[in-house]
């Protein structure tokens, strides 16, 4: 599990991999990721959009932006969360994965909160020692 707060906000990852949907053989590794977003402050807030900064073990990068997460924009009163699951396809058995979400005030004040960077592991994964 990952956990970050930035502005009251906080959100934690528990990344999951799914050997079911993943094919080694083919170079496709697959995760699950559960987020959950926790509104600590006094203000209500909302989410509009999402970024992710995909990296799998060669290097190669993924970027991700679009509106809202999983076809929401959730509000999140004071004392209020909000959870979902979304997943991520790899073609190497590791990688991380960070972002942002961009959030709105009731009076209209725009900011950025950070996703925690996490780890993507598969047991696929090579170990090697420090």
């Amino acid at each position: 599990m990952y956990t970050n707060t930035t502005k009251d906000i906080t959100i934690t990852v528990s990344p999951m991999y799914l050997d079911e949907q993943s094919d080694p053989h083919e170079q496709h590794y697959v995760w699950a990721y559960t987020i959950r977003l926790e509104n600590k402050g006094d203000h209500t807030v909302q989410l509009l959009n999402r970024y992710w900064h995909i990296t799998d073990a060669n290097g190669r990068v993924q970027e991700v932006r679009g509106a809202g997460v999983v076809g929401e924009q959730p509000v999140l009163q004071s004392g209020d969360n909000f959870q979902y699951t979304s997943g991520a396809a790899l073609r190497t058995p590791s990688g991380i994965m960070t972002g942002t979400y961009e959030m709105t005030t009731e009076e209209g004040e725009r900011f950025l909160i950070d996703i925690p960077v996490f780890s993507l592991d598969s047991p696929d994964q090579v170990k090697r020692p420090n």
